[in-house]
């Protein structure tokens, strides 16, 4: 039986029939000063209560507050994951053989990136060129075509500068995150390089958002991990680090392992829905809000289940019917020696149903 702490209430009539029995002829009524010294004294066992429950609950980590719960991760050899900058490449335009040096500050919104290496305009007038987010965070993460411009543009190069990829800022690990990384190693504990431990490896990595670990894709001895970040791809950086830290612990015995990030299978998404009550305007954003949480779930090499998208959108109120034009049919990603693919969202129409 749970044990339950008595309540302040509960304590002070304690107080007051134990004073009432030993001394019969004693007022205790609520104006008596019998009545106000059990109460102040109830009130201060209460505290003491308080606290002690307080201290119980540091003692389990899936109940200690954020300090005890970092020092509980401590005795585990674990600390919180650090925030990661995005990283990716941007294009642009300009004279041929017009020089771009690097640490060029580039301004996309409030966010500011800089170039990481120095390049020249090609024949074609363009360049792409690497660049890395000025401060970490997921908000740092950008989606294609995005477009910014330079603070101040090399002579010669267009100011105008749009991202071709910038993946990979995370912001820092949660209490959440981490209690979660803690008490998986409690219940599975390292087992000299199983699946689970290659997983653990990879996730203890700043910038590691989830990993997944396929032993034997590429053969006796292999095992290979695909890692993203906050739901997107990981930075290159993020990729050598868990390949480095990866090939430090796991065992002489394995013959190869391989971090890599998976491969975008983009789905294009044709759908022809009826309404009652709403315009298609408000069952197109229903429909893309439906296809995010769903994607949000796939993991990479999973395949993608078409009736199961089509239950969520006749589950939206005000569409009453609908029928998926496109995909076809379920999109199997492909999962061999070469590559990991993951299904995300592409090009999504909505129209209405004649």
């Amino acid at each position: 039986m749970p044990h339950s702490t008595p309540s302040y209430a509960d304590i002070r009539d304690t107080l007051l029939r134990d004073i009432k029995n030993q001394l019969p002829d004693a007022d205790i009524s609520i104006d008596s000063d019998y009545y106000v010294r059990a109460s102040s004294v109830a009130s201060c066992a209460e505290g003491i209560y308080q606290h002690q429950n307080w201290i119980v609950r540091q003692i389990f980590p899936d109940t200690a507050d954020s300090d005890f719960l970092r020092l509980h991760a401590r005795t585990r050899s674990m600390t919180p994951k650090s925030a990661t900058k995005a990283s990716g490449t941007v294009l642009l335009t300009g004279q041929v053989g017009s020089p771009v040096s690097s640490d060029l500050e580039v301004k996309i919104g409030t966010l500011s990136y800089l170039t990481s290496v120095s390049g020249v305009i090609g024949a074609d007038g363009t360049l792409t060129i690497a660049a890395i987010a000025s401060t970490a965070g997921t908000a740092s993460n950008l989606a294609v075509g995005v477009t910014g411009s330079f603070v101040s543009a090399p002579s010669g190069v267009s100011s105008q500068v749009t991202v071709v990829l910038m993946t990979g800022g995370t912001d820092d690990e949660t209490d959440t995150e981490l209690l979660a990384r803690l008490l998986e190693l409690i219940r599975r504990q390292p087992a000299g390089g199983n699946k689970y431990d290659y997983r653990r490896w990879a996730m203890s990595v700043d910038g590691v958002s989830a990993a997944y670990v396929y032993p034997l894709r590429r053969g006796l001895g292999t095992v290979d991990v695909v890692i993203t970040s906050s739901g997107s791809l990981p930075s290159a950086e993020t990729i050598a680090a868990t390949q480095s830290y990866i090939d430090d612990v796991r065992p002489v015995t394995a013959k190869n392992s391989l971090v890599l990030a998976p491969t975008y299978k983009s789905n294009t998404w044709h759908i022809q829905i009826k309404l009652s009550g709403i315009n298609l305007s408000e069952a197109t954003a229903l429909v893309n809000s439906a296809l995010d949480d769903y994607y949000n779930n796939l993991t990479p090499g999973e395949t993608l289940v078409r009736s199961q998208v089509e239950g969520l959108i006749t589950n939206i109120t005000g569409i009453t019917d609908r029928q998926v034009i496109l995909p076809a049919g379920n999109v199997i990603p492909t999962v061999d020696a070469t590559v990991v693919e993951w299904c995300r969202k592409g090009a999504v129409t909505v129209e209405l149903m004649a």
